[in-house]
């Protein structure tokens, strides 16, 4: 299901993400959920929560990175906006 805030988004997202990684995974959940509403559209027989997810990650990974030392998400220092 879509969230309209950010205290709407998992706990597991939103206690390892920073506030703009946050927005981010929203947004392309949101987008992803919209998308691929039609079975039809998704790969293999994937749940559209499941794909609306794996996409919403993949988009933060776009643009952030687990430190490997701390555990925390950063912002990957090649990525300016």
């Amino acid at each position: 299901m879509p969230y309209d805030s950010l205290s709407e988004l998992p706990t597991g997202v939103k206690h390892v993400l920073p506030p703009h990684a946050q927005e981010i995974y929203m947004k392309a959940f949101n987008n992803a959920w919209d998308e691929y509403e039609d079975p039809a559209n998704r790969r293999g027989s994937e749940s559209r929560d499941t794909v609306a997810r794996m996409v919403a990650w993949a988009a933060v990974k776009k643009e952030f990175l687990k430190d490997e030392v701390t555990g925390n998400w950063v912002k990957k220092p090649w990525v300016t906006h």
